[in-house]
């Protein structure tokens, strides 16, 4: 049995006429009328806390009743023997974001960890331009599914691709404001999805030429005159290496180790963020060498193949040009998948060696535990016989 209520001295009738009398009257364990000589009465309790004796206000007699006052005191007591300090404030809960303020935090918060400034400001600005008319003044506990999904749909068929972007920024931002306690819930964002219309399917893949075509192509390379060298030497360099043309177009002479055959991409310049090392055919090696009899700049870090403007990159532009004038239907990238055909129909080697070779991360756990180097020296032989197929007949020729 718990314990029986406390009986106290006092009385409502005593507490009605004690009003008239100035002084404290006791309703014991501390509690206290406490009436002035002008005619106020208020509540107080007497109570022990760090070794002194302290009176807590409980409210005036007015607001608060004596069954009240005998509540309120108790509630007193108990945090004094708890330990607490009753006189204490409570802290402010922190004030719930809207969700535009909420995004642009996510966004500081972010920006450290991504190595691309421009996706940085992209990633914003597109939740400005695509979100925030419609909830970027909602509170992030206010904002439901519905909300979301009517923000999506005005873009869902129309870019569908930026649409993807925006409904996965929206995700981010509302986990987040659920692990900082803003938001009670978690907002599915899959089934926001089911709710949307299918999107219509486009091709995926960039175009590829077959890897039968590749040394005819190279061929057809050297000999057009649709583009400057230096770009016809970036392209090869590009097919023989299977890299992605950004990597290649920011390639810097100190990257290239001539003695040890190696092209070093620094994680900066990675999709995957991680370091990639390239082995280097006898036909990539040829072209370097055709690019270094061009090279303007003495310094260690210049780029390998310069754009037009000083010290800036090649555009990509400038390959994609090249490929159009010579009525070539594939793109600069499709080439990683002409190799990827050309290791899987035309060689033996293993799919984790041609799989590093593309610098391409690893969807099995267990796949990426097994592989514990990057297979350096198996890609090289790899790459070795890639850039001899390429360079057959009168492929071979330097462009």
């Amino acid at each position: 049995m718990g314990m029986e209520a406390r009986v106290g001295k006092l009385t409502a009738i005593q507490v009605k006429n004690l009003v008239k009398v100035p002084g404290r009257h006791s309703d014991g364990d501390g509690l206290m009328l406490d009436v002035g000589k002008s005619g106020s009465a208020s509540w107080v309790v007497r109570v022990q806390h760090t070794g002194k004796r302290r009176d807590i206000g409980l409210g005036s007699l007015a607001d608060v009743s004596l069954a009240q006052a005998r509540t309120a005191a108790d509630a007193v007591r108990k945090q004094v023997k708890a330990g607490l300090d009753p006189t204490a404030k409570a802290e402010e809960a922190p004030q719930v974001p809207t969700f535009r303020e909420a995004a642009v935090q996510v966004h500081a918060e972010h920006m450290p960890t991504w190595k691309n400034a421009k996706y940085g400001t992209q990633w914003l600005a597109e939740l400005e331009r695509h979100v925030f008319p419609d909830i970027g003044d909602v509170r992030v506990d206010e904002i439901d599914g519905p909300m979301v999904r009517d923000t999506l749909v005005k873009i869902w068929l129309t870019v569908p691709d930026t649409a993807k972007k925006v409904r996965q920024r929206v995700g981010t931002v509302l986990d987040w404001a659920h692990a900082k306690g803003f938001r009670p819930h978690e907002l599915t964002m899959r089934s926001i999805t089911k709710g949307l219309p299918k999107q219509p399917k486009r091709q995926e893949h960039f175009a590829a030429l077959p890897w039968q075509e590749v040394p005819g192509f190279l061929f057809k390379l050297r000999e057009t005159n649709k583009a400057g060298l230096t770009v016809k030497l970036l392209f090869k360099f590009v097919v023989l290496t299977a890299v992605r043309s950004g990597e290649a177009r920011g390639a810097r002479w100190s990257e290239i180790n001539l003695d040890t055959k190696v092209w070093t991409i620094p994680a900066a310049r990675m999709k995957a963020g991680k370091v990639h090392v390239v082995p280097l055919s006898a036909a990539a090696l040829t072209v370097l060498e055709k690019a270094a009899e061009l090279r303007a700049s003495s310094a260690a870090d210049a780029l390998i193949f310069p754009g037009e403007r000083k010290g800036k990159a090649m555009s990509d532009m400038a390959l994609t040009m090249l490929l159009r004038r010579m009525g070539v239907e594939a793109t600069a990238h499709g080439f990683r998948s002409s190799f990827r055909d050309w290791c899987a129909e035309a060689t033996n080697y293993p799919r984790e060696v041609a799989e590093a070779a593309l610098a391409h991360a690893l969807e099995s756990k267990v796949e990426a535990a097994y592989r514990r180097s990057d297979l350096l020296e198996k890609r090289r032989k790899l790459m070795d016989e890639w850039g001899a197929f390429c360079t057959t007949g009168a492929a071979a020729e330097t462009v």
